[in-house]
This record gives structure tokens, C-alpha cells and sequence, in this order.
């Protein structure tokens, strides 16, 4: 199986499962005070210091999490309860992941307003439109840093300037940044273990200092009051060391990846290319071809790990809602595919790919 979906995740590296099974054998509870529950502690900052070396943060807090999705609720929904009752507006921007967009939606019921800011035909916000949505009334700033589906880059700098200007906290979901991409200047910023060749079930929410969230979970408060439950020693470990070679090997992964990507155009260049081919990370490649059943070329080519968009979503039937936010029809959508390349992907494996998914696309009597 030749693996192109390092979006949805990416293999576990090596030296991070080493780590893991070597935490395996620290089975104390880090909360205790006992000497094997000090040791178990000592994974959890040592990785908990890895991390915030890698995202460049010596001030601020960092709070383990069981992954992206309880970081972007825990600083959506702490952000709009902690807001002055002036601030009811909650801003985000239409092609955001589902843990955001869904939880900014659910704000609704507690009285808050979600403002959905729309992109342009390649992807990136209307910067217009979002000034002037962000405004006083507003208690928080949503906004990703490269897409999860198209690897779009957001003008964060432009966007946090707006919202500092406005008094406005900014939350960044860094998932799909985090190790390759410089740290966002944001208040929040929430990252995943999985998606930096690390463990499932392990991310993390960064918060500026001086900054305070009530807790969304009550029972224990463990993670410096924001986060009640027993933290896994073992996965903490494996984000740290998945963290810490993300950071030493940022440039080497970045230019392996640039060079899979100018072979991937040469390769797919019959396709189109979906959103801006400028401000993206280069591991994304999202593409669609004019009549093309992207669902059926997946069943088709079952050596190839391949996907149509989110993998959060991949199960709905809908056409992707960013690809519809950025002005494509249902058909267009449904013609599109994503390819995700990473640490460990060959250019031989890339070549051999796109042979065998241009050959099923060609068999679909699709036109080149």
C-alpha cells in the first residue's frame, strides 16, 4: 500500500515509538507523590518542554489534551464564556475543520452570535469582510493556519493585526502547521501529536500568559485547573519526541516535501489544482479532474491511501464544504481528490501513484 493521506495522519516515526514503549514501563499515575508517580511526571514535562521548544513559546501554558478537537472546544467555548457580555460574537472563517465550525455553531445556544467570514475562489479569507466582522462586539478569532483539505495558508499576521486592533482574542488551529510552518502569533493555538508523525489521542492547547479559560470538563483539574483526567505518560512522550524531530528535521522534511510536490504537478498536470498554488504548505495536493468520480477512482485503486477531503467528514456523502465554500459546484467537489505527502514518502512511491490513479481516471472515460 503506497500511503497519500498524510493530512488525515502520519505513520508513527520510529524514534517516537521507541519513547513510547520505554514510557510504557513508567505505569505510575503522574498526580501521585510517590517516587513512581514522580517518574511518570517527569515524561509528562519533559515532553510538555519539548513541545513548547518546538513551537518557540518559553512564556504561556501548555495543556495536554486528548487530541485537536477538545483543544479548539476547550478555547472556543472558554474564550466566549470568559468575554465581557459586550463581546457575543464569535468569528471564524467558512473552510475552518469541523471541531471549529461545529463548536462556534453551538455557541448559539448559550446566546453568542457565530459570524462565518467567506474565502475567495483560491481559498483565502476575504480580508475586507473580515475586518469588518471583527470588531468590538466580538469575543474570539477562529482562524487555521493551512487548510486540512487544500494546505491554503491563511494571511494570519494580517488577520491577528485586525484583531488586536479590535481587542479580540485569536485562537489558531495549528494542526496542519505544527512543525513545518512558522508558530502563529496567536493567543491560542491548538496542535495534534498524530498529525507530526506522533501518537492518536494526545494534542495539546497553548495559551498566551496571563490568559484564563474556564474549564469546559470539571473533576480533578490535573492540567493547571483548565483540564480534569489522568494524563498518559506514554503518549505525552511520544508527542514530545514527535515534537522535538519535528523541529530538527523541519527543513530536510520541508525540502523533501517541495521536491515531491514540482515532480507532483509534472505527474498530475492534466489536473486541476484546487486553491491558490502560492500561499500553501506543499504537502497538500488537491486536485480535481472535469468528470471524474473521485469516490469511485478510491475503490478503484486500493493500493493507494488516497482521500476525498476530510477524513472527519469522509463518511457523510456530502461534498466537501470547503471546496464548496471556495465556489465549487457539488460535481466539481465530487471530482476532486487529495493527496498528502510527507517524512516518509519516496518519490518511486509518488511516481507509481499517480501512474496508477491517472490509469483509473483515464478508465472512466474521463478526458485528460
Amino acid at each position: 500500500m503506497i500511503y497519500l493521506d498524510y493530512q488525515a495522519t502520519t505513520p508513527l516515526a520510529p524514534e517516537v515509538a521507541d519513547a513510547m514503549v520505554a514510557a510504557m514501563d513508567h505505569y505510575g499515575n503522574p498526580n501521585s507523590a510517590h517516587r513512581i508517580g514522580r517518574i511518570a511526571a517527569a515524561d509528562v514535562e519533559l515532553a510538555r518542554g519539548r513541545i513548547l521548544d518546538a513551537l518557540g513559546r518559553a512564556d504561556g501554558r501548555l495543556i495536554f489534551t486528548s487530541g485537536a478537537t477538545e483543544a479548539l472546544n476547550m478555547a472556543i467555548i472558554g474564550a466566549a464564556r470568559a468575554a465581557p457580555h459586550s463581546r457575543r460574537r464569535v468569528v471564524t472563517v467558512a473552510t475552518e475543520h469541523a471541531a471549529v465550525l461545529d463548536t462556534v455553531m453551538a455557541l448559539r445556544r448559550e446566546g453568542f452570535e457565530p459570524v462565518i467570514v467567506p474565502v475567495n475562489a483560491d481559498g483565502l479569507v476575504d480580508l475586507e469582510i473580515a475586518e469588518a466582522a471583527i470588531d468590538e462586539r466580538a469575543a474570539l478569532l477562529a482562524v487555521m493556519q493551512a487548510n486540512n483539505e487544500i494546505g491554503v495558508v491563511q494571511p494570519l499576521d494580517r488577520l491577528f493585526v485586525i484583531a488586536r486592533a479590535a481587542g479580540v482574542p485569536t485562537l489558531c488551529d495549528a494542526v496542519q502547521g505544527f512543525g513545518r510552518l512558522a508558530t502563529p502569533q496567536a493567543d491560542l493555538i491548538a496542535i495534534s501529536a498524530h498529525k507530526i508523525y506522533g501518537p492518536k489521542g494526545v494534542g495539546a492547547l497553548w495559551l498566551r500568559e496571563g490568559l484564563d479559560l474556564p474549564p469546559l470538563m470539571h473533576g480533578g483539574g490535573q492540567e493547571q485547573g483548565v483540564r480534569p483526567g489522568t494524563l498518559s505518560p506514554m503518549l505525552c512522550a511520544g508527542f514530545g519526541v514527535a515534537a522535538q524531530l519535528a523541529a530538527q528535521r523541519r527543513y530536510a522534511d520541508l525540502a523533501h516535501v517541495e521536491a515531491l510536490w514540482t515532480r507532483a504537478l509534472e505527474l498530475f498536470a492534466d489536473w486541476h489544482l484546487n486553491g491558490t498554488g502560492e500561499a500553501r504548505y506543499h504537502g497538500n495536493l488537491n486536485l480535481r479532474r472535469a468528470g471524474l468520480d473521485a469516490a469511485r477512482l478510491i475503490s478503484d485503486v486500493r493500493t493507494v491511501a488516497v482521500s476525498l477531503g476530510s477524513a472527519c467528514a469522509s463518511g457523510s456523502g456530502r461534498p466537501s464544504h470547503v471546496l464548496k465554500a471556495m465556489g465549487l459546484s457539488d460535481a466539481e467537489a465530487r471530482s476532486s481528490l487529495r493527496i498528502g505527502m510527507g517524512r516518509y514518502t519516496s518519490m518511486a512511491d509518488l511516481e507509481e501513484a499517480a501512474s496508477l490513479l491517472n490509469q483509473a481516471a483515464d478508465a472512466q472515460g474521463v478526458p485528460a
